[in-house]
């Protein structure tokens, strides 16, 4: 086998005990694995093992809030974080509408006017134009990234880089746009975005606190960097299922979150020009990643949306079913590893009343 199944057994199963000997309940409730959902998961590791592209490092599957299936395989583990890659500008974007929610600012609030000591001395149309909106929906209107890692200021390289077209007309996956959401935060708040989010996200879902790639300037890197456990992935899917509400305690806006999830913009894959997906045959019907974009969020078939990252990271949200599937994987194709999910596994959800 390409690796050895390991599936955790009573891994917090109905309560924790703490260090002083007390019972606390556990946020994501077990529940016994249906026959229809082993089925499916069967199916989706066997086109895994079938598919040197795919390689799913864990599973972990919700239908009304309780987990129904959970896996890791090869090295993964329940307690062992793993790397989100471009997940972490879900969390990002979530920061950005606590803040929208605290009254800090607006998604029309203009970038330039975050910055005026790091500016070009020369600021054209196009780079006064840019909202916060063109920064969450990847349209601020770059169409390349500056080489940032050599600059001992990223928001400098990034304000100072080609501001090709006018924000809002062109789609250009920007994982340094993300950045400048956590550095607009950052500069709002006094606080990283990781902190920021500590007490208003991270401790109510009981997520240990995570590490999170920064800048030199101290900045989290917003698009990447953040590192997570499955559990943790599935707690922050379910929290957007149930609308920004978690134990009874709203904590994100329903209607961030409404925006956040819809479908914003035209979308394209990343590292694909708008103008070229035609000339390589991507079309919605093959292609997921040309379903639409939201806040820093996918949208997907079936009405579901998804936080996504390299390798094959995922958060799908189902609101149709109720449901949430939270995964890890070092896939070098990330439709193939799409394409199992939705194949067998929403299916499979969407027959389970």
């Amino acid at each position: 086998m390409k690796r050895i199944l390991m599936l955790s057994l009573a891994v917090m199963a109905a309560v924790l005990s703490t260090s002083c000997g007390k019972k606390e309940i556990v946020d994501l409730p077990r529940a016994e694995t249906p026959a229809s959902i082993q089925e499916a998961v069967d199916a989706v590791l066997a086109g895994d093992e079938a598919d040197d592209s795919v390689l799913f490092e864990s599973l972990m599957i919700l239908k009304h809030g309780k987990v129904l299936y959970e896996g890791w395989y090869g090295d993964a583990a329940p307690d062992k974080p793993h790397a989100m890659h471009s997940v972490s500008k879900s969390f990002t974007a979530t920061a950005v509408g606590m803040a929208v929610d605290d009254g800090l600012l607006k998604v029309t609030d203009k970038l330039v006017d975050f910055f005026p000591d790091q500016l070009p001395e020369e600021i054209s149309d196009n780079l006064k134009a840019v909202t916060v909106r063109d920064l969450l929906t990847m349209n601020c209107g770059q169409e390349s990234s500056p080489n940032f890692r050599e600059s001992e200021d990223w928001v400098a390289s990034f304000l100072s880089h080609p501001f090709v077209h006018e924000p809002g007309t062109w789609y250009y996956y920007n994982s340094l746009g993300s950045y400048m959401l956590s550095a607009i935060v950052q500069k709002l708040t006094g606080q990283k975005v990781l902190d920021y989010l500590t007490p208003r996200l991270f401790e109510p879902l009981h997520i240990q606190i995570p590490e999170w790639e920064e800048s030199p300037q101290g900045i989290n890197a917003g698009g990447w960097g953040l590192q997570l456990k499955t559990e943790d992935m599935a707690k922050f899917g379910q929290l957007f299922l149930q609308k920004g509400v978690w134990n009874g305690k709203r904590l994100l806006s329903e209607a961030w979150v409404e925006e956040a999830s819809k479908y914003q913009v035209p979308s394209v894959p990343a590292g694909t020009r708008p103008d070229n997906a035609a000339q390589r045959g991507l079309t919605p019907e093959n292609c997921t990643f040309m379903l639409g974009y939201g806040y820093q969020m996918w949208r997907c078939p079936d009405n579901a949306y998804r936080a996504d990252g390299a390798r094959g990271q995922y958060i799908f949200v189902i609101p149709d079913s109720d449901a949430v599937i939270a995964c890890t994987a070092d896939s070098a194709n990330l439709q193939a590893e799409q394409n199992l999910v939705y194949e067998y596994l929403f299916p499979a959800l969407a027959a389970l009343k």
